[in-house]
């Protein structure tokens, strides 16, 4: 994997279509791009067949554009509605049986040390909360336990929505869906402390609402798992399809659930990632 790997052969340029030409002329690998530069460079993602308002597919446009190091890294996905898109999103990416996302990323990420020693080779998992919530629970935190060197991201829309709208874990109690008539029974679950201590050495919440913080925190997140450990990451993602408000009022759903609390922003860093992130704000401070 590098950069070379998205260039066209030559005697092919004229016929591959003009996306793929303007990716490998301006596209973001090996640039060190990030989101305050959307809208200057070709994206990884596009477009997608997502619904009208997605939040997810915001939160996954941010995070592609904060990968420190796109044409190195491998995005490891399962069943969900952010698996729809994937084949629109110009990054290695793996689509794992429902729930053992984290045991193939595992193993990518071993092999993968194995076969490149010497270079930094990113290993993220993106998933719903179904697949890192409820059906991968167990595959994620043995992943923890295990002090994997991954990071997790949850694109957390409260529900499963691509199934019809049914509860997940991570839905809030009392909340009514299609499939939960009668409102949820339990409170959310708070993973991102179940994730503090299982093992992970950094854990944070975020929404879209807050675009350049998202992204400072995946790429922390990523840094950090590269170097000292696993790294859990939750983006709320509105979902208006199934909680019913239109599709334009999902930012501010997002702004007004981070203003009031009801999803709060969250951010746990170890004593050995702390450390290292000074050590990254000391190294990129303007001189």
């Amino acid at each position: 994997m590098s950069a070379n790997i998205v260039k066209i052969s030559p005697g092919f340029e004229e016929i591959m279509p003009e996306d793929y030409r303007n990716l490998v002329k301006d596209g973001p690998y090996g640039r060190g791009l990030d989101v305050d530069k959307l809208g200057t460079f070709k994206e990884l993602i596009e477009e997608h067949p997502l619904c009208a308002g997605c939040g997810l597919a915001l939160s996954l446009r941010l995070i592609l554009a904060s990968l420190p190091n796109p044409e190195d890294t491998v995005i490891v996905g399962t069943t969900g509605c952010n698996s729809l898109s994937f084949s629109q999103v110009a990054i290695h990416n793996i689509h794992s049986l429902f729930g053992n996302q984290n045991a193939v990323a595992t193993g990518l990420k071993r092999a993968l040390k194995i076969r490149f020693p010497q270079k930094a080779k990113d290993v993220v998992v993106i998933g719903g909360d179904g697949g890192i919530g409820d059906i991968g629970l167990g595959m994620v935190m043995h992943s923890w336990f295990r002090r994997e060197k991954i990071t997790t991201i949850m694109l957390d829309n409260e529900s499963y929505s691509n199934t019809g709208g049914q509860e997940s874990g991570m839905s809030c109690e009392g909340a009514v869906l299609n499939m939960a008539p009668t409102g949820k029974k339990f409170p959310k679950i708070s993973l991102p402390e179940i994730a503090r201590d299982a093992g992970c050495v950094y854990s944070a919440t975020i929404t879209p609402a807050s675009p350049k913080r998202l992204g400072k925190v995946v790429k922390q997140a990523i840094l950090i798992a590269r170097e000292l450990g696993p790294t859990y990451v939750q983006i709320y993602c509105p979902c208006p399809t199934n909680y019913k408000f239109k599709p334009q009022e999902s930012l501010k759903r997002a702004k007004e659930k981070e203003k009031d609390g009801s999803y709060p922003i969250k951010e746990y860093l170890s004593p050995p990632a702390k450390e290292f992130v000074e050590g990254l704000e000391v190294v990129n401070k303007p001189r």
